[in-house]
């Protein structure tokens, strides 16, 4: 990642892989699922100019370690939380999309005091999802269903990696090459280490049991910091929920919008995403 440094640390019993750079107030930036933290590659060194900027591999994700389970957005947002503070950054504000912002939602529960501010992209909670959950979003979010089953999944992806992995950044989606083959050939790397699929999958059964369990419990809970919601105009969450309206449920000072862009905010819209997060992150 262009003037990056590139690291790997020890946080919560596992190790992270992450690129760090830049200079002022921490910024952390968590990636979704297919993806690893490259994907902030037309972010990070912009925001970079004025911020202290960290994008992590999540656990079982990229390069970092893929223990057999810890899959759990708690477990996840400690291992974040942890590596934050092991690089001397007790607070920090946070951006996450897809996966990484599920783990960005538990970590700003978590650690109210660390989390300043917190920008979720193309996502609505992890609980209005399954609680809501409509043959529309089966079809739409089959995936999430598919990967329950045991075993299964691992099988099927594994024997053809590449077409799955190129038919998801396709399928999801709108602006056509915004992920440039480069990125997808180091997706593919990433995807197919050892270790990889099984992770990432174990991630989104730990959203339908512990995870959904553990957001039941904390119904009362509310993210106390700043919230920014964008999603993707011409992506599956748009026509299905109203997004602003499921993060003022959870959160008490909720702003955001649509972005003309589909799934992969960070790659079909980077400029209008760092228009937006310059302009929260200054507050």
């Amino acid at each position: 990642m262009t003037g990056m440094d590139h690291r790997t640390v020890r946080a919560n019993g596992i190790r992270i892989n992450l690129w760090l750079g830049g200079d002022g107030p921490p910024v952390l930036l968590l990636h979704g699922w297919p993806q690893t933290a490259q994907m902030w590659h037309r972010i990070a060194p912009k925001l970079g100019a004025h911020y202290t900027v960290v994008c992590p591999d999540l656990r079982g994700y990229g390069d970092s370690d893929k223990p057999r389970d810890g899959y759990d957005k708690k477990t996840m947002a400690r291992d974040m939380h942890e590596l934050m503070l092991g690089l001397g950054y007790p607070t920090y504000a946070l951006v996450g999309h897809d996966r990484g912002a599920r783990v960005g939602h538990r970590q700003a529960l978590a650690y109210p005091d660390a989390v300043t501010r917190l920008c979720v992209l193309d996502i609505v909670p992890t609980h209005t999802v399954f609680a809501r959950a409509d043959r529309h979003l089966a079809a739409a979010y089959w995936h999430w269903f598919f990967f329950q089953a045991p075993d299964l999944p691992e099988a099927m992806i594994s024997a053809a990696p590449e077409p799955f992995l190129r038919h998801v950044l396709r399928a999801l989606s709108f602006r056509a090459g915004a992920i440039e083959e480069p990125m997808i050939q180091e997706y593919l790397r990433a995807f197919t280490l050892p270790g990889t699929i099984r992770a990432t999958l174990e991630d989104y059964r730990a959203a339908a049991t512990r995870d959904f369990e553990d957001d039941e419990a904390d119904r009362a809970r509310r993210v106390a910091c700043p919230v920014l919601a964008l999603w993707g105009e011409f992506g599956k969450m748009h026509g299905m929920f109203d997004v602003l309206a499921t993060w003022k449920e959870v959160a008490d000072d909720v702003v955001g919008h649509p972005l003309a862009c589909g799934h992969f905010i960070p790659e079909e819209a980077p400029e209008e995403l760092l228009a937006d997060l310059r302009a929260f992150l200054r507050g």
